[in-house]
């Protein structure tokens, strides 16, 4: 097959104690999925699920053991961090039952949904989709992906991040309004999910704005750690 241009190769994330690579298929990411960060944003609740998205080549790929980058985004002077236990999808399907849900699962990572508030403010503002704010270039930080029987209690675990060592955000899995496999029953309800997708299941409160310089680490007990500066 010939193409006009050669194709972009294919955005992929490490596996802890494999060799083998992750490859990405989209991003969905859940809205609101925490009570108390619901509250900060002004909502209360258990209202229905909703997803957004981020384009695959949003990653910024963090190893293990290594400090990554995230260039600060044009157009913004709210750049805000939210931290998320971050689900692999190994095998796909649509209408999936909850009771079915943790037979798709590969792995879990931790991973970032970085936001331009100011941005995504505005559009809420206009009653306009707000992706400018959610799927720019390097949005979606994250590390690698620990296979699920190597990845302990996640559906229990703690959920934390630091800004320059000081806690910023702190939760545990438990605290999900959605837990993981009631969003990918709602989520495989409106979507046909395929091998390679992953989905950001949300933030607990605390989420704030970063500068050049800060240095962000975060994690879910049992999985590789996240850290990188803002350059």
């Amino acid at each position: 097959m010939s193409y006009v241009f050669p194709p972009a190769p294919v955005v992929s994330v490490p596996v802890v104690g494999s060799g083998e690579r992750f490859p990405v298929h989209r991003i969905y990411c859940v809205g609101r999925n925490y009570e108390e960060h619901a509250k900060e944003m002004g909502f209360t609740g258990r209202e229905p699920p909703f997803f957004f998205l981020k384009p695959a080549d949003a990653i910024v790929v963090v190893n293990a053991g290594e400090a990554g980058q995230l260039p600060y985004p044009s157009l913004t002077a709210n750049l805000h961090h939210e931290i998320e236990l971050v689900v692999a999808i190994g095998k796909g399907g649509k209408n999936i039952q909850a009771t079915d849900a943790f037979a798709h699962i590969y792995g879990y990572a931790v991973g970032l949904d970085m936001t331009r508030r100011d941005l995504q403010n505005d559009m809420k503002k206009q009653g306009r989709p707000w992706c400018i704010g959610k799927g720019f270039d390097a949005s979606a930080p994250i590390g690698p992906i620990t296979p699920a029987a190597q990845a302990g209690d996640v559906a229990n675990a703690p959920i934390w991040l630091q800004v320059n060592g000081a806690d910023r955000q702190r939760s545990t899995v438990t605290q999900l309004i959605w837990n993981i496999a009631e969003t990918i029953e709602h989520l495989s309800a409106a979507w046909e999910l395929q091998p390679g997708d992953l989905i950001y299941t949300g933030t607990p409160e605390g989420v704030g704005a970063v500068v050049r310089g800060d240095t962000l680490e975060g994690g879910v007990d049992g999985l590789t750690p996240l850290r990188l500066t803002v350059v």
